[in-house]
């Protein structure tokens, strides 16, 4: 979980260093680069991904857009508003249990290449597959940390 916020606080730092070497960052401060870099991975601001990437997000609550790559949207998912019912559809049809937003959807392998991710890393099996229910533990900081290291055009530039 740390290793996910540390990430943002670096490039927010070289984000900040670079403007000000090029001359244009008089006004910009180390906050607008956090917000930026947070914004860049899905988030609505800083404070959105640090909480949610350092573990301590209510349940139900907003988890961005983290989980989600533009490509995906041409993809066949499942979306559910009941985070229950996402589990008995996981349960009965297996793919990947992930939070967008203050929904969920059950996805299948194409979906987790397309976020940069390899669906038989061995972290997934370590979260069941499931990181609604596994939110916080070591496994799904790891994958946290692999996709922050996905390329920026998974993103989207939110």
């Amino acid at each position: 979980m740390v290793r996910a916020i540390e990430e943002l606080k670096t490039r927010a730092r070289l984000q900040l260093n670079a403007a000000r070497k090029a001359g244009n960052g008089v006004d910009l401060r180390l906050r607008d680069c956090l917000h930026q870099a947070a914004r860049n991975v899905g988030f609505t601001h800083w404070d959105h991904a640090r909480q949610v990437l350092g573990g301590t997000a209510m349940p139900g609550g907003d988890m961005g857009s983290f989980w989600h790559a533009p490509r995906c949207s041409v993809l066949i998912n499942q979306w559910y508003a009941d985070v229950n019912v996402a589990r008995e559809a996981h349960t009965l049809t297996g793919g990947f249990l992930l939070p967008y937003r203050r929904q969920y959807m059950v996805v299948q392998d194409e979906f987790i290449r397309e976020l940069g991710l390899d669906p038989a890393d061995p972290a997934w099996s370590e979260v069941r597959r499931d990181l609604v229910t596994h939110y916080g533990s070591t496994a799904w900081a790891t994958l946290c940390a692999h996709r922050l290291k996905a390329p920026a055009e998974t993103f989207g530039g939110w």
